[in-house]
């Protein structure tokens, strides 16, 4: 199905801006213990659409680089902060990627599953570009906040993006930041089936 053609409109920085801020505001549950890692893969495995989403701490020299820190899980109840540093996910992990029966949707997935790969091994299916997705329709800009301007109607604010995510310790405006952009990828993507674009 074609895009409606006020989606193929650029907005402008000014317009974005005056979109009202939406951050998550449901569950999270920072996942950072055996016991949390299996309370979470239960409800996880429930799912049939996530959002997903990686950080990682940012690199400020050339040649410096870090592996993922977090991965964000975004049902339909609550959002799953996965602490790769301090907790080893792989096995969970590599089980829901690789499960067929959950969507998993993101944008930037290709970056984000090259960056786990260093981490375990893992097949990846029933994944959802979304950026893929808009850009295939025509969209010439497609990250997250923008597609959640054009789509959702909101702006993601974005301040923390840059921060230490391989912190012990997440702070409060780190787990808005990471749970706000798991959701919105799920958000996006239902928005986007409800449209006929996936």
């Amino acid at each position: 199905m074609p895009l409606p053609g006020e989606f193929h409109r650029t907005l402008s920085r000014e317009e974005i801006n005056a979109l009202p801020i939406r951050r998550y505001e449901g569950e999270v549950r920072l996942v950072a213990t055996a016991r949390e890692l299996e309370r979470a893969m239960q409800a996880i495995r429930r799912e049939a659409l996530v959002g997903f989403d990686t950080e990682t701490r940012p690199a400020f020299r050339a040649g410096q680089s870090y592996p993922p820190s977090l991965a964000q899980v975004a049902g339909a109840g609550a959002v799953y902060l996965l602490q790769l540093q301090r907790l080893d996910c792989a096995a969970a992990l590599a089980g829901v990627l690789a499960s067929p029966a959950i969507v998993k949707a993101g944008v930037g997935l290709a970056d984000d599953l090259l960056a786990l790969r260093k981490l375990f091994e893992f097949e990846e299916r029933a994944m959802v570009d979304l950026g893929a997705v808009a850009r295939r329709h025509g969209l010439r800009r497609s990250g997250v906040r923008y597609l959640a301007a054009l789509f959702l109607g909101f702006r993601i604010p974005k301040k923390t993006k840059t921060s230490n995510w391989a912190a012990p310790r997440l702070s409060a405006q780190q787990v808005a930041y990471a749970a706000t952009d798991a959701w919105a990828c799920r958000e996006l993507c239902l928005r986007f089936r409800a449209m006929g674009l996936v």
